[in-house]
């Protein structure tokens, strides 16, 4: 028999009404993200013909949270999450308008697309933290792991799908492009409106400089968090392979293009596939054993992705990888929404994604620099490796870590 605060499975928590409107929000909000992505580089690249100006369009969108991260997570846990989130995403909305009105009028140019760019990542970087913190604040926290894999699978189906969509509407038009994202945006802000105010505890303190860094130090004090956070950082870093791909599809597996679209779906097909899948079979034991252990499985996938020299071998070990990144996620994300106070959430979050964020950037850094070094498939083996040699560390630098169990909340709250 089921305790009252065991993992719930399969499509249960989308009875709740307000968790129900979030996911068809990040539905629609990642689509437009990504129909806005892959516009814009279509179109500064049409402007410029300078593929530096492709690598700006990622900073430009960074820098924001890197800059604000720490404010838009005290904004988080200072007012009201749900009125954030709307707030961010007509800014958005007004973004991809404004972008589709000067295309439609001829006065759009790489330095104005640069400059909304950045608004856009400004409203960015208040909203996921702002939106991640309140998911728990939708479901009881039984139903919090399943309410995870779901809210993460809906981001996926925008990362796998939004690119190829946002290519076919660009190839009809930019300005259908820009006004498709618009509507999304839209809708997002209403959908997210309509939740009922959920109840969410304020910060109990006044405003100051320890209280805007207390998500950095309750990380650096609750070490299953820490734990959870570094491992992602450190496994991201070194094995993430993404960056290679293009070098990959056309020097080492000779594919193509097409292929080259096959390799960079198949390890967001992985998380998708994963994420349902956990949410009719939820992790209930070892679950901290199994974190380690999906990193370490992430490695050696990536090292076989590395050796191998056949497509169809290439795309499985993607899809494997992403999988493993999946459930690595479902705990991680479980983990620290149940080990952190509400009050707190907001701040740990805009950490916990801060990182996330400069893993990837870096992590892509880090791939092209090696692999200048000593080539393309080397890069990918070593990153691998390290990120197996990570996993096996952290079993030995983080007991408390491993020793979790049951996705639960911790007896003794911080």
């Amino acid at each position: 028999m089921k305790s009252a605060h065991s993992p719930r499975s399969g499509w249960y928590t989308l009875r709740h009404r307000g968790f129900a409107l979030f996911i068809v929000m990040r539905i629609l909000s990642n689509f437009a993200t990504q129909i806005v992505a892959v516009a814009v580089g279509w179109q500064i690249y049409d402007l410029s013909r300078n593929p530096a100006d492709l690598g700006l369009v990622g900073l430009f969108q960074f820098a924001p949270a890197l800059l604000l991260g720490l404010v838009a997570g005290a904004a988080s846990d200072r007012f009201n999450r749900r009125a954030i989130g709307a707030v961010c995403l007509l800014v958005e909305s007004v973004v991809a308008l404004t972008i589709l009105l000067l295309t439609a009028t001829g006065a759009v140019s790489v330095a104005i697309i640069f400059m909304l760019l950045v608004l856009f990542g400004v409203a960015r970087a208040f909203f996921n933290p702002a939106s991640g913190s309140l998911l728990p604040n939708l479901v009881p926290k039984e139903d919090l792991s399943n309410a995870i894999a779901l809210g993460t699978s809906a981001w996926q189906i925008g990362t796998v799908a939004g690119p190829a969509i946002g290519g076919i509407l660009y190839g009809i038009s930019a300005e259908t492009a820009y006004g498709t994202a618009f509507a999304f945006f839209l809708a997002a802000a209403i959908l997210i409106a309509l939740i009922r105010k959920p109840s969410q505890k304020n910060v109990p303190e006044p405003p100051s400089w320890a209280s805007l860094m207390g998500g950095i130090t309750f990380i650096r004090r609750q070490r299953v968090v820490l734990g959870a956070i570094a491992l992602d950082l450190f496994a991201v870093l070194l094995g993430g392979a993404v960056a290679l791909l293009p070098a990959f599809a056309r020097d080492v597996l000779d594919v193509g293009p097409w292929g080259l679209g096959l390799l960079r779906s198949a390890s967001g097909l992985g998380s998708l596939a994963m994420g349902l899948y956990l949410t009719t079979r939820p992790i209930r034991d070892h679950s901290g054993l199994i974190m380690l252990a999906a990193a370490g499985a992430f490695g050696v996938f990536t090292v076989v992705f590395g050796l191998s020299g056949l497509a169809w071998l290439s795309i499985l070990m993607l899809f494997l990888m992403g999988a493993m990144d999946m459930v690595s996620v479902n705990i991680r994300e479980t983990l620290i929404q149940l080990w952190t106070p509400d009050w707190l959430r907001g701040r740990v979050n805009a950490v916990s994604m801060l990182f996330i964020g400069a893993s990837n950037e870096l992590g892509a850094f880090r791939a092209g620099m090696v692999a200048a070094l000593i080539g393309v498939v080397p890069a990918v083996v070593v990153g691998g490796l390290g990120t197996v040699a990570i996993a096996g560390l952290w079993v030995r630098l983080f007991p408390e870590l491993r020793r979790i169990r049951a996705l639960t909340a911790p007896e003794h709250p911080a």
